[in-house]
């Protein structure tokens, strides 16, 4: 799959710092995509800021429902406590969509702990929640949001993709390529438990070596998939 095939993107929590890194990226490659908020007005003011940035009118915003409403794949960048609340809003506009969710369930003040929530990873409970007729994917945990929108900032990090089935997984690593990221098949959506968890390491370790943007890279790969 090209990154060009991919349709409209809405990124639910897009007005964060890595929804919006991720969207202004996409918009960047050429993707058609809407900024989703709570609020309808936080939504297009996000928009526009980004569209200000890229020097053209490439994103629209609005709020969470609409935007899943006009798109054909759904990013979800929300925090973990929040998640189970934004997907019933938006569950009704879903079904025959894929779900490409960042979240991982990170505690303390730092967020560098990571403790396995109910259903055993965010992503397995987003399935759960939408069921079957919503494709879930697990991608971009391990990507810091420092350097998403710095276009000459390059961004040392594999996207490790988690879904039940490859074609699934190539969605998000469609995604990965038009952010400018090598996507990685990570296997089954339950492996997003340990890529979730990969997150709260990630933060320790920035917070160790006093960094921003430790990130994940896989070795020993073909050199087609480089």
């Amino acid at each position: 799959m090209t990154f060009s095939s991919l349709g409209t993107v809405a990124v639910i929590g897009g007005t964060g710092a890595e929804g919006s890194g991720l969207a202004w990226r996409w918009a960047r490659a050429g993707l058609d995509v809407v900024i989703g908020s709570r609020e309808a007005a936080k939504g297009a003011a996000a928009a526009a800021a980004l569209n200000a940035r890229l020097g053209a009118e490439r994103i629209r915003g609005t709020d969470n429902r609409q935007a899943a409403a006009q798109a054909a794949i759904v990013v979800l960048s929300v925090p973990y406590a929040a998640q189970a609340a934004i997907l019933a809003d938006i569950a009704p506009e879903l079904p025959g969509k894929t779900l490409v969710t960042l979240v991982a369930p990170l505690l303390g003040e730092k967020k560098g702990r990571y403790v396995p929530p109910p259903g055993g990873a965010a992503a397995l409970e987003a399935q759960a929640q939408l069921g079957p007729e919503v494709t879930v994917v697990a991608a971009f945990q391990n990507v810091s949001a420092h350097h998403l929108a710095d276009p000459d900032h390059p961004i040392d990090c594999d996207v490790l993709v988690c879904a039940d089935t490859r074609a699934a997984r190539e969605t998000g690593i469609a995604l990965a390529a038009a952010a400018g990221l090598r996507g990685i098949h990570a296997g089954a959506l339950a492996n997003a438990a340990v890529v979730e968890g990969l997150t709260a390491v990630l933060v320790a370790i920035n917070a160790a070596y006093k960094v921003r943007g430790a990130g994940i890279r896989i070795t020993g790969l073909p050199e087609e998939v480089r």
